[in-house]
């Protein structure tokens, strides 16, 4: 395999050996993808999303020290300058999250793909498959690459659940590995891209129209909000693009809901089930193949 020089700067060195910050791994999932599925979830994004529902994987501990003493089981100690953390006495009670200005958690395992493979591989034959997400699980693509590679010889379908701003024409020896993504698309035109997450939309529609000429639309989602972002136009331009597509491809239209949400629209109120319908009924008309609104 070779890598890009994309790759390269995200830190790819070898397409074997490779180990990433996992923030956890959910044995059995039904929202994730298609069937019971393995849910792994790495730390890490570029972007910030204002409606961002877990904040605290979005950067990797910097070992600030500031959740150590607030933490009630005494899982959290230093060495070496850096924050650890005992898994075998945490209590799970989050209070380091609560606590973390940085939008991170110390409770992250380092982990090698062969490692995860050999977890999720563990759950069968109660899984379908396994699903990447994060945080964005993009920027680690050659961890994924290897993680697939064991994961597609035991039998398991590979999905990734991505917010769309690295480009998979880059990653076509990986995308081959995956049954398919399930994209975000948060907003449609640019401004409203950028109030919402401080980038652009650029790469995702991009990745929008390639993914689906190469048929590896899993699914597309829009989080439908009240004033942060244009969904109804997320829902047209979708369907512009996907073209004859369209009728190919679930959109999932989800209602925005604050909980675990951190800054500016953390008290943002949810669109109502009026609303929801109205889109619903758009998308619909519009043929896409399936309309699923959670």
């Amino acid at each position: 395999m070779t890598f890009t020089a994309t790759e390269t700067a995200l830190g790819a060195t070898h397409p074997t050996g490779c180990v990433a910050p996992v923030n956890k791994i959910i044995p059995f999932s039904l929202v994730d993808g298609p069937g019971s599925r393995t849910a792994v979830f790495l730390q890490g994004c570029n972007i910030r999303c204002a409606y961002c529902h877990n904040p605290e994987t979005q950067v990797e501990c910097i070992s600030c020290q500031a959740c150590v003493k607030p933490c009630p089981a005494h899982a959290l100690s230093m060495a070496n300058g850096k924050v650890v953390w005992d898994n075998s006495i945490c209590i799970n009670c989050d209070n380091c999250i609560k606590v973390c200005q940085h939008k991170s958690t110390p409770k992250i395992e380092l982990l090698s793909a062969r490692e995860v493979a050999d977890r999720c591989i563990s759950n069968m034959p109660f899984i379908r498959g396994i699903t990447t997400s994060g945080g964005e699980c993009m920027l680690r693509p050659d961890f994924l690459y290897e993680l697939f590679t064991y994961c597609n010889a035991a039998g398991l379908s590979c999905l990734i659940d991505s917010n769309g701003t690295i480009d998979f024409t880059e990653y076509r020896d990986l995308l081959a590995l995956s049954d398919g993504v399930m994209l975000d698309v948060k907003a449609w035109d640019d401004q409203w891209y950028e109030h919402l997450t401080g980038e652009n939309g650029v790469i995702v529609r991009k990745n929008l129209a390639f993914l689906a000429e190469q048929n590896k639309l899993e699914e597309v989602r829009v989080i439908v909000t009240e004033g942060w972002n244009d969904a109804e136009a997320a829902v047209d331009g979708i369907a512009l693009t996907l073209g004859e597509k369209v009728g190919q491809t679930r959109i999932r239209l989800m209602k925005f809901r604050h909980f675990g949400v951190r800054g500016p629209m953390e008290n943002s109120p949810s669109p109502s089930d009026e609303r929801m319908r109205e889109i619903e009924s758009q998308a619909r008309s519009l043929g896409f193949g399936e309309v699923v609104v959670s």
